[in-house]
C-alpha cells in the first residue's frame, strides 16, 4: 500500500482536470480530496462568482490563501486549487513548505474545448472568452511552470488514466509517495 507523506497540490488552468483528476488520484492513493474552491464557497456561503461580484478578486485571492494555509496543515489529501491559486507568490511558498505541486499542463485548445460552454467562470465573462483565455494562458504557464511535477493532459485519455499518469510522476518522489 503506498502513503501519501505530504498533500498532493493540483495546479493549473481553468479547464485543466484539477478537480476531476485530483478526484480520481485521491480515490486510487485512498486519501481525502479536497477542492480549494468549494473550501471557499462554503466559508462565504456563495458562489465564486458572487463573490467576485460582490467583493472582488481580491478579496477572493485573500480567502483562497487562507484556505490553502488551513488545507496545507491537516493530514495529507489531494488538494485541487483555483486556476490562479498559483500565480500567489505567497500560495506557491505555502504549497512548496507542505505539499507538493503538481501542473495539470494542457494545450490552449483543449482548455477552450473544455470550458467555452460552462457559465460558472468569472474570468471568461467577457465579450470574446476564447482570447481571454489566450490571455490567461500566457500569463500564467511562466508560473505554472515553476510547479515540482509536471504531467502532461492529452484529450484521448481518461480522467482514471490521467490519475494514473500523476500517481506515476509521485511515485518517482519518495518524499511524497512511500510504499508500492
Amino acid at each position: 500500500m503506498q502513503r501519501l507523506k505530504k498533500t498532493v497540490v493540483m495546479v493549473g488552468m481553468m479547464g485543466a482536470g484539477k478537480s476531476a483528476v485530483g478526484n480520481a488520484l485521491a480515490r486510487a492513493l485512498g486519501v481525502a480530496f479536497r477542492d480549494s474552491d468549494d473550501e471557499i464557497v462554503k466559508a462565504a456561503s456563495r458562489s465564486i462568482p458572487e463573490i467576485f461580484e460582490r467583493d472582488g478578486e481580491a478579496f477572493f485571492r485573500a480567502r483562497e490563501t487562507e484556505v490553502l494555509a488551513r488545507l496545507l496543515r491537516g493530514a495529507p489529501c489531494v488538494l485541487s486549487t483555483g486556476g490562479g491559486a498559483y500565480l500567489s507568490e505567497a500560495n506557491r511558498a505555502l504549497i512548496r513548505e507542505s505539499g507538493v505541486a503538481v501542473w495539470l499542463r494542457a494545450d490552449l485548445d483543449l482548455l477552450w474545448q473544455r470550458v467555452r460552454h460552462k457559465t460558472t467562470r468569472p474570468l471568461l465573462r467577457t465579450a470574446n472568452p476564447r482570447e481571454t483565455l489566450r490571455q490567461l494562458y500566457e500569463a500564467r504557464v511562466p508560473l505554472y511552470s515553476l510547479a515540482d511535477i509536471v504531467v502532461d493532459s492529452a484529450a484521448d485519455l481518461s480522467i482514471e488514466e490521467m490519475a494514473q499518469k500523476v500517481a506515476a510522476a509521485l511515485a518517482q518522489r519518495p518524499d511524497v509517495l512511500e510504499g508500492e
